[in-house]
């Protein structure tokens, strides 16, 4: 029998949640501040401050990683979903 797991809704694979905002906060960053450095329009970067972002750029990702100093597992959360 086949035990390998297939996706069938969020409350079961869960979500990626985008941890920029509290980085920021506690680096003291402004979006403003984070677009003009990473070279990224403030919109792009005001999606992924409000965790808002639908498909993931991972030249954006690399270019705000570079600027903050981190790693993408510092800005990305994994989080399984309950029923």
């Amino acid at each position: 029998m086949d035990n390998s797991k297939s996706v069938i809704s969020i409350n079961e694979y869960g979500k990626i949640d985008i941890n920029l905002k509290e980085l920021m906060n506690i680096r003291k960053i402004t979006r403003n501040h984070l677009a003009r450095t990473s070279n990224t329009r403030f919109e792009v970067i005001n999606k992924w401050y409000k965790n808002e972002v639908e498909k993931m750029d991972l030249d954006v990702l690399a270019r705000i990683c570079y600027v903050l100093d981190c790693s993408p597992s510092d800005i990305l959360i994994y989080g399984k979903q309950c029923k």
